[in-house]
């Protein structure tokens, strides 16, 4: 079922070597810019023939009813409050360790630079929904906004026809559990583009403003809306199809392996599943299981298609050195530790969205229950991004207060400086508060 790839004996830089879904999102760019243009020039009307043409739903409003919010949480079933409740305990009380506080900084006598943490004023947090629905995704991105002081929260979900042309009703109960009020039932690169722009709508009261970032994961769609928007707002990262990497030895269960290279799977036909491991026993009885497990998964025709795709497969690699070498160069939005020692080998990768270390740290705890945030970087961009975070949504600004006693000491190296890199002007707005 999975593709194999040996990379034993080899000694090349493994990147161009692994498993990746061939997904161009310069291409992506292109093919929504259209969208992305006309809502920025049109707004409200270019907003509903996108939502009719890729969603099936004709938008009366962009905004979704207070009312249907407070239904939604009403009706929501009692095992799932009481999940959704726990879900957010934990990710508040991770995320609150992540405040920060201001930091002074006396150069010298006198003289003293400030770093401020300035939460964004308004955030636009996009909730997909498509193969499936992501209540979970809320906690996600509100928590941390919350936690960060972000005093204007938005969310965004495409509308379902089977829920009146509303976001999923779990979707909209998760959002009243958090004190979130504002949504739109808008969903795909229109919704980016509407939080990016902002956007009239039926009337005063339906208007979106725009926002100052935009977080959450999406499809190839939501990801190029992102990229495009860049730069007029700020983004958290490019998350897009999902993905798991396991580097494993012969001491883990196939059981486990499969069980979760299949949780993953089930995402998407684009979702990524990779396993890297040492051990030929342990790949042979980890198909094995495949083979018992997948028939048996709900989604089977969607686990199958992932599974087998280009994006998956089996590494085999010479030891657990190496592995960490190629889970590093992959760079996986999750990846798994199944090995001896395995927290002394998560301690030492350096690219990954988010490590799961050992036999009872599966990733489907960490997209529910963890604490943890699940939004996290894919497609190799580990290598540079983080997932959301409290710091997601905070500014750092510096606050310089230098005395006339602190200048006057150091205005010669300003002016040094400024000579040398023939800018003099720069010199003389120091030297003129000190005239002869």
């Amino acid at each position: 079922m999975l593709n194999r790839i040996d990379l034993r004996g080899s000694h090349r830089d493994p990147r161009g070597l692994l498993p990746r879904a061939q997904l161009d999102v310069s291409t992506a760019v292109e093919k929504i810019r259209p969208v992305v243009e006309a809502v920025r020039e049109h707004g409200f009307s270019a907003i509903r023939e996108a939502t009719e043409r890729f969603d099936g739903v004709v938008l009366e409003r962009l905004r979704v009813p207070k009312e249907a919010i407070t239904a939604a949480v009403d009706n929501l079933e009692p095992d799932v409050r009481a999940a959704l409740l726990v879900v957010i305990e934990r990710a508040r009380k991770v995320h609150g360790d992540q405040r920060r506080t201001d930091i002074t900084t006396q150069v010298v006598p006198g003289g003293t630079v400030i770093e401020r943490h300035v939460p964004v004023s308004r955030v636009g947090l996009y909730v997909p929904g498509g193969l499936a629905v992501y209540p979970s995704t809320v906690v996600m991105n509100v928590v941390p906004a919350q936690v960060a002081g972000v005093e204007s929260l938005v969310v965004a979900s495409p509308p379902q026809p089977e829920n009146g042309g509303l976001p999923d009703a779990r979707v909209l109960a998760a959002c009243a559990l958090l004190g979130v009020d504002e949504v739109y039932a808008v969903g795909g690169a229109q919704a980016v583009a509407m939080l990016g722009y902002g956007s009239d709508g039926a009337d005063e009261d339906d208007r979106c403003a725009p926002v100052d970032v935009i977080t959450g994961p999406g499809n190839i769609w939501v990801t190029a809306a992102k990229r495009l928007l860049q730069g007029t707002v700020g983004i958290d990262s490019e998350a897009g199809p999902t993905e798991i990497a396991i580097l494993a030895d012969s001491t883990a269960s196939p059981v486990h392996v499969a069980a979760d290279l299949i949780s993953q799977a089930e995402h998407d036909p684009l979702a990524a599943s990779v396993l890297v491991t040492d051990s030929p026993e342990l790949a042979e009885a980890v198909e094995a299981q495949l083979a018992v497990q997948v028939p048996a998964t709900k989604h089977e025709a969607r686990v199958r298609e992932a599974l087998g795709g280009r994006q998956s497969g089996v590494v085999f690699v010479d030891d657990l050195e190496q592995g960490l070498r190629v889970v590093d160069a992959y760079a996986a939005e999750h990846l798994e530790i199944q090995t001896r020692d395995a927290r002394a080998l998560a301690m030492r990768v350096r690219n990954a969205g988010a490590i799961f270390v050992g036999a009872y740290s599966p990733v489907s705890l960490g997209d529910y229950a963890a604490g943890s945030n699940h939004v996290l970087p894919t497609a190799g961009c580990a290598r540079h991004s983080s997932g959301l975070s409290v710091q997601s949504f905070l500014r750092g600004i510096h606050v310089i207060e230098y005395d006339e006693a602190a200048l006057r000491e150091t205005a010669p190296h300003v002016v040094a400086l400024a000579n040398a890199e023939d800018l003099p002007a720069h010199g003389q707005a120091v030297t003129a508060r000190f005239p002869s």
